[in-house]
């Protein structure tokens, strides 16, 4: 063949390998690397050893890492050769011709090798090296070891796969799914860890992580656009990676802002932000695919640089198409689960809102504690006032940052309900506020409005490096901000309605009409602090003639809408006195007239008697009241007044009557509404009925003036001091009867 021949062929290879692609070059010699049964060191110019293969390693018997950065003359010499003093004799040719060489063994001895070394061209001073053993029982025996040990890892990875098949199969929970998949990856690709990572609403989740990774620096989530997800998942399948150590330029400059990945199939370099690199220098990453998304990211790894293999990697994409299934019902397990959670947490915290008498100081912290602890993240408050045209934020570890705005224009288009939960994501203006204090994060600004006096404003933050706030966490924000100003708003009507209505009952207790004749006292006691204001009421008219009418009534609900109604009651039901009108048409018309009066579903129960002193006759309607208890004189018994009626005011047409006793001088009648008898221990037990009978049986014989506080006494003793409803109680004592 003449030179122009020559050239032109050579030409031809070369627009061939261009059109094959620079790029690819390294991704050509990896492979070739790995596929060649002889050994294969490349070489720089000092003759330094670059990398190696597999069959390289098994001939020397030495690791990768104990090879790279090796002489190669301390590991192959030619016997035949020897250096003299001060002489450097080259160890073989460099044109690609075949020399026969003596190769150490780190177990001890040499093996005689055939050797080839040519330079490669290409940048640089490099060298390609390839050896195979020149004994020919020692090739064998190797290619023996060689096809066992292959063997082996087949029957490993085998096993290793039906071991994950059967883990899922039998797995309890998502927590023991997960982390049996990954403990079983790492044993069978004899791995250093692995980790997984779950798609999220904005990115990938940190979901789990091997045991042989507790205490590690991990990557905890990595978002949608950016970094190592994106070259998972734009590749579709299983990619070999290296981390690459960083340059000398980039550690001058300082903090690492990103790492670089090899890729060892294609040889292409990948830029990763730093908060992304994975706890390993070697990787296999692989996508579980479902329905045309990739919902989870595993990471296989090893802690040393070394050559990972194109069938582990195959093995993995293999075992991630079967799991996907399993993965993904795990991943919507996860997220209802995490849904519930949120939601048992926010009901708890209305449950405390709702039980508290008013949202105070303790209570705001209740509420930073668990939307801490639930979310994972930090709460700090924020001040606005002095300021008019700024906020400033008392950032733990920090100090006080300045937001450059007024509160109104940070929370505008977020407010709902008199509250604001406005996002702080990625890019921001509050986020580049609170980095350049020191405190990169994602989170919300919240804001629940006028609570006892000063604005409540608080930042909810998330480090920069883990997973942003999302659309179930900030749903989550809102719901217990609108609680806590629900809970606000219904303590200041509480307080603004027991104002109104304690005046309104002032009235309803004052002392009972004098009658003459009729020796009267009535009490009534509030329950305990956090109740509103009750609906009992009592009163003694004084009637002409010697005729007294004595009320005792108890209206449904609490505050002013049931004191205002007993107010009212009270009125009705003394102007059908003064009209002479019987007890049970007394109540018939004042079921009338509060059908037509109240708005809303409110009913009353109520003893009505009218007392007769002239002819010694007590003639009363107990409309769906608690009976009264009349005490006989002589002879000394107790009885109840047992002619009952319905409740007033709950339906038209109701039929109510009279009942009639006569009475003896020193007789005494007592009237109580439900609060007595319904008024429970510490324990649960009811105080009922039969407990008032026994109380009054045996306070009956003392002094009458405190019979009633003494009474009260024995509910506070079996209440604990903690009344559930209000109590209200009239005596009568009838001292004069007959004409005057």
């Amino acid at each position: 063949m003449d030179s122009t021949s020559q050239d032109r062929e050579g030409a031809g290879q070369l627009a061939r390998v261009d059109r094959m692609g620079k790029g690819a070059l390294p991704g050509v010699l990896a492979a070739l690397m790995a596929l060649t049964s002889d050994a294969v060191l490349t070489l720089d110019g000092d003759a330094r050893i670059l990398t190696a293969n597999a069959q390289a390693e098994a001939l020397t018997e030495l690791t990768l890492d104990e090879l790279v950065g090796t002489c190669v003359r301390d590991i192959l010499f030619n016997p035949n050769r020897p250096s003299d003093a001060g002489a450097y004799v080259p160890l073989l040719p460099t044109d690609g011709s075949l020399t026969e060489l003596s190769c150490r063994l780190a177990s001890g001895g040499a093996a005689t090798v055939a050797a080839r070394c040519d330079r490669v061209s290409a940048p640089g001073e490099t060298y390609l090296l390839v050896m195979r053993p020149t004994d020919a029982l020692l090739a064998a025996e190797r290619d023996h070891d060689r096809l066992l040990d292959e063997l082996s890892l087949a029957n490993r990875r085998l096993s290793g796969t039906l071991r994950i098949v059967l883990d899922t199969i039998d797995a309890d929970d998502v927590e023991s799914l997960f982390g049996g998949v990954l403990e079983q990856m790492t044993d069978t690709l004899d791995a250093h860890g692995a980790l997984l990572f779950v798609a999220e609403s904005s990115g990938y989740r940190l979901g789990a992580s091997t045991a042989s990774l507790e205490g590690r620096r991990l990557p905890q989530y990595m978002a949608y656009g950016e970094g190592l997800e994106t070259i998972v998942t734009r590749a579709g399948n299983a990619l070999r990676l290296r981390l690459l150590p960083p340059s000398e330029q980039s550690l001058r400059a300082g903090a690492l802002a990103t790492r670089e990945l090899l890729d060892e199939e294609s040889g292409e370099r990948h830029a990763v932000p730093a908060r992304q690199v994975p706890p390993f220098t070697s990787l296999i990453c692989v996508p579980v695919w479902f329905g045309g998304h990739v919902i989870a990211i595993i990471e296989v790894g090893w802690a040393e640089a070394r050559p990972t293999r194109r069938d582990d990697a195959r093995l993995l994409d293999s075992v991630s198409q079967y799991l996907s299934i399993e993965f993904a019902a795990a991943i919507s397990t996860i997220r209802t689960e995490r849904a519930q959670r949120l939601d048992r947490a926010a009901q708890k915290l209305s449950e405390v809102l709702e039980d508290g008498p008013d949202v105070d100081e303790d209570a705001l912290s209740r509420v930073r504690e668990t939307l801490a602890s639930e979310l994972g993240v930090e709460v700090a408050p924020v001040t606005t006032e002095p300021f008019e045209d700024t906020c400033v934020a008392s950032v733990p570890g920090v100090g006080d940052v300045e937001l450059h705005r007024p509160l109104g224009e940070l929370t505008r288009g977020y407010a709902d309900a008199g509250v604001a939960v406005a996002p702080i994501g990625r890019g921001s203006a509050l986020a580049t506020w609170l980095a350049r204090a020191g405190k990169p994060c994602t989170g919300a600004l919240i804001d629940l409005g006028e609570i006892a006096g000063r604005r409540r404003v608080f930042l909810v933050m998330r480090a920069a490096d883990e997973e942003p706030v999302d659309v179930e966490e900030l749903d989550f924000l809102r719901r217990v901000c609108i609680d806590v100003r629900q809970a606000v708003e219904e303590g200041e009507r509480r307080v603004h309605d027991t104002r109104i209505s304690q005046a309104l009952q002032s009235g309803m207790k004052n002392e009972l009409q004098r009658v003459e004749g009729i020796t009267a006292h009535g009490l009534y006691s509030s329950a305990t602090e956090a109740a509103l204001v009750g609906g009992d009421f009592y009163d003694l008219i004084r009637l002409p003639n010697r005729r007294a009418c004595v009320i005792l009534g108890d209206v449904s609900g609490k505050g002013v809408e049931a004191a205002s109604v007993s107010a009212a009651v009270r009125t009705a039901l003394g102007a059908y006195a003064w009209e002479g009108q019987p007890p049970a048409r007394m109540v018939r018309l004042l079921n009338d007239f509060l059908l037509g009066f109240s708005r809303l579903e409110t009913f009353a129960t109520l003893f009505v008697g009218v007392i007769d002193l002239a002819r010694a006759t007590l003639t009363y309607c107990s409309a769906g009241h608690p009976p009264a208890i009349f005490l006989r004189d002589e002879p000394r018994e107790m009885f109840t007044l047992d002619e009952q009626s319905g409740v007033v005011g709950a339906f038209r047409g109701m039929s109510y009557h009279d009942g009639r006793v006569r009475l003896r001088e020193g007789d005494r009648l007592l009237l109580y509404t439900d609060g007595v008898t319904e008024a429970r221990s510490p324990s649960g037990a009811f105080f009922g009925e039969q407990g008032l009978r026994d109380a009054v049986m045996e306070e009956a014989s003392g002094d009458y003036e405190h019979m009633l506080d003494r009474l009260l006494a024995r509910l506070d003793a079996f209440t604990g001091r903690s009344l559930d409803d209000d109590v209200a109680m009239v005596t009568l004592r009838f001292d004069d009867l007959g004409a005057a």
